[in-house]
């Protein structure tokens, strides 16, 4: 949101000819645009959008949780130091996860290039289709 704004900034000041911004190139003035676009797309391919858009709805979730309960006269507190308790156990079972899984990617990379690797080792398809030569008999 910051480079769009610095962005819409900088192309009124261009349009209307104010200042240093006046004798800058376009290319200068539509940078944060391109800015824009690629931590948006950044945000979108590591999912911190996605992230983000669950977080609020979970606080949005346990803030009408707690109305209804203070509308009932319960006490909110102990659910949230149930809510402590299962983010706790969420997070330590997250790191056991992550633990198992960065092995695991390591070695699906590494396949991956070996792979890749040998079938770019190909000059022509008559390589590829040409069966293996006999041993030689003695």
């Amino acid at each position: 949101m910051l480079f769009l704004g610095v962005g819409v900034l900088l192309l009124v000041l261009k349009f209307a000819e104010i200042g240093p911004v006046a004798a800058w190139d376009w290319w200068m003035v539509l940078l944060p645009f391109g800015l824009a676009a690629a931590w948006w797309a950044y945000a979108d391919a590591t999912g911190m959008t996605k992230r983000r858009a669950m977080d609020k709805m979970e606080e949005k979730k346990d803030e009408r949780r707690r109305k209804a309960y203070a509308a009932i006269g319960l006490d909110y507190r102990k659910t949230d130091r149930d809510r402590k308790k299962a983010d706790a156990h969420k997070r330590a079972r997250k790191a056991i996860v992550e633990r198992i899984e960065r092995p695991r990617a390591e070695i699906r990379k590494r396949n991956e290039d070996t792979i890749t690797r040998a079938s770019t080792n190909f000059n022509t398809l008559d390589e590829i289709t040409k069966p293996p030569a006999a041993a030689p008999r003695k």
